[in-house]
């Protein structure tokens, strides 16, 4: 325990140190002699002193102090002391720290803290995923460089937050965010997103359910109606026409099954409220699975697929979503490419994102149909797609899920040469082996 310097006891160590020094002095006649010898010599000690204190405070690594004694013992035990004292106070500090980002990590909104002048301080992980921001890059840049939208940048710079505003995500424009800023700390601001675009589509996801399901269950109600009321009347009918009736009676009730499921699946992805960097997805086991139901699709039309699947490569996403996107794509190209065609499927990593890609050399698809291929519905050549039983919903549950994922589907196609559809996860969604080590040597 630290003893407060007595500094009676130092000035009576002093003066007994100049009397032996005068009494020297006196005794040889050379009083001034003495007190100059007696003044240096003191003087080099402290010096010495003040080296070995210079040199124990700034370059020596252990924090216990030399031994020494008198005045020097006391200031060696009051640093040391302190050093102790802010060290506990530090590790306290670090744990208050890390409570503070284990706790800000759990919130389901983006989180970012501001200064007064408007300049990030520091951000969460979903604000990383879902506002594209940066960290420690963006450490110090200006909130409204990076969030560009007029609506957030006047209510960024009016300083009334009594209400919140809504613009699109600066990383994903299909996704609606809820800003709100609130004060924080000494004045500081905190920024709040939160998604709530599957609030503002539900009215839209409405509509175009109840137009796009009367279109497309039109088709098959009117032949199976039209073929049921010929059945009362069938006992004239020949055997090969009723099993041509029935065929095509179970073909459009199989159609209409896959277009209900489709249905299903792709309002649960756009309903879904599920974060995606909650789990860790096993894409090269779950392509495994996928491979063998290709090649059990594939009996018909024998056509010659390549998996190039990278084992080590994983990412955090929802697994029910991932496998709808990665099996929609490859059993598009199995059922669209001419028979004993070449198909590619790629899982690589590329630039520290995980990157998917499926390439065939198949008919092609016109350049006028790419921007619009993704439409629920909307088919190429409609008569190849209900002949193949396609509903059209394919394309748009990808689109669905990528954009649920950040990500988004880039589709290249010269027609007549074949089509190629990818799509990459951003570094923040990638897991690999190879990036955790290279993470763990640096550390």
């Amino acid at each position: 325990m630290y003893t407060p310097l007595s500094w009676l006891k130092s000035l009576l160590r002093l003066c007994g140190f100049y009397l032996i020094v005068v009494l020297l002095g006196l005794y040889f006649d050379a009083l001034a002699v003495a007190l100059a010898l007696g003044s240096t010599w003191l003087l080099g000690l402290y010096s010495w002193h003040l080296y070995r204190f210079n040199r124990w405070v700034w370059h020596n690594k252990t924090m216990t102090p030399p031994k020494v004694s008198g005045v020097w013992e006391h200031i060696y035990e009051a640093v040391y002391y302190i050093q102790r004292r802010n060290r506990r106070k530090r590790k306290e500090l670090t744990r208050l720290v890390k409570r503070f980002k284990e706790g800000s990590e759990a919130l389901p909104d983006a989180t970012v803290v501001v200064d007064p002048d408007g300049c990030i301080v520091w951000c969460n992980r979903l604000a990383r995923i879902e506002l594209g921001l940066k960290w420690p890059q963006d450490n110090g840049r200006r909130i409204d460089n990076l969030i560009r939208h007029p609506k957030f940048i006047e209510y960024l710079q009016d300083g009334n937050y009594d209400f919140p505003v809504e613009v699109p995500s600066p990383s994903n424009i299909r996704k609606i965010f809820e800003y709100r800023i609130m004060p924080y700390g000494e004045n500081h601001l905190l920024l709040i997103a939160r998604d709530v675009t599957r609030l503002t589509q539900l009215e839209q996801m409405r509509k175009d359910f109840v137009a796009n399901v009367s279109h497309e269950l039109r088709t098959p109600l009117t032949v199976l109606s039209g073929y049921l009321e010929t059945l009362p009347d069938a006992e004239n009918v020949p055997p090969a026409f009723l099993n041509k009736v029935f065929s095509e009676m179970r073909t459009q009730s199989e159609r209409m099954q896959n277009l209900v499921e489709e249905l299903l699946i792709l309002s649960r992805i756009e309903a879904s409220s599920e974060r995606v960097f909650d789990k860790q997805v096993d894409v090269p086991q779950m392509m495994l699975a996928i491979e063998a139901e290709a090649n059990t699709l594939n009996k018909t039309k024998q056509h010659h697929i390549r998996f190039n699947i990278d084992s080590e490569l994983t990412v955090y996403g929802i697994d029910t979503e991932l496998r709808s996107a990665f099996s929609n794509l490859i059993f598009n190209a199995i059922h669209y490419t001419p028979a004993k065609g070449e198909i590619i499927v790629e899982w690589q990593l590329q630039d520290d994102q995980a990157h998917f890609s499926v390439t065939d050399n198949g008919d092609g698809i016109d350049e006028k149909h790419l921007k619009r291929i993704t439409e629920r519905f909307y088919r190429v050549d409609k008569a190849r797609s209900r002949k193949t039983g396609g509903s059209g919903l394919g394309l748009s549950i990808v689109k669905h899920v990528l954009s649920h994922h950040n990500s988004k589907l880039e589709i290249s196609s010269d027609v007549g040469q074949g089509s190629a559809f990818s799509f990459s996860f951003s570094s923040e969604l990638t897991i690999h082996k190879s990036l955790l080590k290279m993470e763990k040597k640096v550390k």
